[in-house]
């Protein structure tokens, strides 16, 4: 599992005890939910554990009032969603009003908008290091992310939602901003029990599923929540071609940032003048590797420099 900072670095020791407390929490996990939601939503729970206790002075202070400006989500729950995209997100990456993800993380299967103060966790398979999903620290709050294929015309998340419910009898389901959503209780080490709240957003062949923990999951007016449902709402997907069954995960790859996709882009130019129009593969081919390190520093429009290190 892969840490990256936005905005902020963290020191080599911190990050390592970090490490061991998530692995540690790893094993205490409660079976009631079904294997795949509930290794998603405990993941979840954990890492927002783990801001939780970093981030107690946070709560009092009032910020995030750029991002409460810029709430580009619907104001009122509900049990449907019918409006992404066309108003809101999140965004497929062939539909007209997607917003610009040049200055985005591009992650394989969808595209990660970058803002100050967050942190990603990449989790990956420490046999084969594929990339299989990550999360989003910020603050007291954590925001895992999935991308999961999905039927042409059928609706996944009902049948995923449906799953949820019928294997936890503490599960349940209320209207939500992103539409009908799922609040299912976890069980951590030392028997303290955590609430997660699970979204899932259909779009063209593909579901976006989102795993809230912290007070995103339990305090829907604040600016923790709001920000978290903004940056989930601004994600864009990239579906691709590969033929997949339904709730198969959509490939990832390790994160790439925007200035490494531009000089890739120039490389690729270069050694092609003819064609003008050449792009770079959508999905990079090549092992994750754990110990690789990069630093990268770039101007972005959602906030000042970024750093990266993997």
């Amino acid at each position: 599992m892969g840490l990256f900072g936005f905005g902020k670095k963290k020191h080599d020791d911190e990050d390592e005890a970090k490490a061991k407390e998530v692995e540690a929490k790893d094993e205490a996990i409660d079976s009631a939910a079904d294997d795949s939601s509930a290794d998603s939503g405990a993941a979840a729970a954990k890492d927002s554990e783990n801001a939780e206790s970093e981030n107690t002075e946070a709560d009092s202070e009032n910020e995030d009032t750029e991002a409460a400006d810029e709430y580009k989500v619907p104001d009122e729950p509900s049990e449907t969603y019918p409006e992404r995209g066309e108003l809101y997100g999140p965004w497929d990456i062939d539909e007209e009003e997607a917003p610009n993800y040049d200055d985005y993380l591009d992650m394989g299967a969808y595209y990660l908008p970058f803002l100050q103060g967050i942190e990603l966790r990449v989790k990956a398979n420490r046999a084969s290091g594929q990339v299989l999903g990550c999360t989003i620290s910020y603050k007291a709050s954590s925001l895992e992310i999935e991308a999961l294929a999905a039927p042409k015309t059928l609706s996944l998340w009902d049948g995923v939602s449906e799953d949820l419910l019928a294997a936890n009898p503490k599960a349940s389901k209320e209207p939500g901003i992103f539409g009908t959503e799922i609040k299912l209780p976890v069980v951590v080490k030392g028997g303290k029990k955590l609430i997660t709240r699970i979204v899932g957003v259909d779009g063209p062949r593909w579901m976006l599923r989102g795993i809230f923990s912290g007070r995103a999951a339990t305090h829907p007016e604040s600016p923790e929540t709001k920000t978290l449902n903004q940056f989930f709402s601004d994600i864009v997907v990239d579906r691709g071609e590969e033929p997949l069954a339904p709730r198969d995960l959509i490939p990832m790859h390790a994160p790439v940032s925007p200035e490494e996709r531009r000089k890739a882009n120039e490389a690729a130019a270069k050694a092609d003048k003819d064609s003008k129009d050449h792009k770079i593969p959508k999905r990079i081919k090549g092992p994750f590797v754990a110990d690789q390190q990069t630093e990268v520093q770039t101007t972005i429009s959602r906030g000042p420099m970024f750093s990266e290190l993997r």
